[in-house]
């Protein structure tokens, strides 16, 4: 079975270098950058971040891509602020995505990822068909330009995803993996989610994390090892399915105790790669 690598998701800021150091003072080679502001799309950033990543020999494997608009962390408001769903917010995002697929290839970063958003559910429902429109909007732009567009798991169950894919029918297609996410947002089990569309994951967020006990908010995201993730067992489906990527740890809070979190992450994985 193939080792796997381990990663750790980082900032992307206007000054890259001092993010990519920390990846490698965590003895890593490999991250994901991840912004909200399409305002660092310009040529001094990437240009800084592609000397930072050859500087401290660090790989960066997809750019995770924010977009603007109201944005609500929840079951109430968060299927009408969240992702391409929402049609108000389409457009903009839409060209806040391509902007951040062409910023990507332009700095040689093999994909962007995001969620796309509580997806309906329902194939009749007009959101997701216009939510599949404006999907495929963002992922022609990433084939004109030769990268990859992931979705980030989350607020859609395991089917949706799968049939989200399908009706999109492209070949630049796949799922960034985020193992705590399904959890908190109450979707599925991340080892039985890999029954269902593990032949789409080109990437991973190792996090962890509890189901929701409250029907109004998400589960809360613990450090690895804490949650109802079970790690030995996504991560073997994962090497049986033949993915060989890296497993990038993404630890959703600040400050030193997420420093401490994520040297521990990567002392608990190490042995499961």
């Amino acid at each position: 079975m193939p080792k796997l690598e381990i990663g750790v998701l980082v900032r992307l800021t206007d000054s890259p270098g001092d993010e990519i150091r920390k990846v490698a003072d965590f003895g890593l080679g490999y991250c994901q950058v991840c912004t909200w502001e399409p305002a660092l799309y310009t040529d001094a950033v990437g240009e800084a971040l592609s000397a930072a990543a050859e500087k401290h020999g660090v790989t960066i494997t997809t750019l995770w891509a924010g977009y603007p608009g109201r944005l609500v962390w929840n079951f109430i408001d968060g299927p009408k602020t969240i992702g391409l769903v929402p049609a108000e917010f389409r457009a903009a995002r839409v060209e806040a995505l391509q902007q951040a697929a062409r910023f990507a290839a332009k700095f040689s970063l093999p994909a962007i990822t995001t969620h796309a958003g509580f997806i309906p559910e329902n194939p009749n429902d007009p959101d997701f068909a216009g939510t599949v429109d404006a999907l495929r909007q963002v992922v022609d732009v990433c084939g004109e330009v030769g990268i990859d567009f992931c979705f980030e798991t989350g607020q859609e169950t395991p089917v949706t995803l799968l049939r989200t894919i399908e009706r999109l029918g492209a070949d630049n297609v796949g799922i960034n993996l985020d193992t705590a996410n399904l959890i908190l947002y109450g979707k599925a089990n991340p080892a039985d989610a890999l029954d269902v569309f593990g032949k789409y994951v080109r990437d991973v967020h190792a996090k962890d994390g509890l189901y929701p006990t409250c029907g109004d908010e998400l589960g809360r995201e613990v450090p690895l090892g804490q949650g109802s993730v079970d790690f030995p067992l996504v991560i073997s489906k994962l090497k049986r399915l033949g993915y060989a990527g890296t497993l990038t740890i993404e630890r959703e809070i600040s400050g030193p105790q997420q420093i401490a979190d994520i040297k521990s992450a990567v002392d608990f994985l190490r042995p499961l790669c």
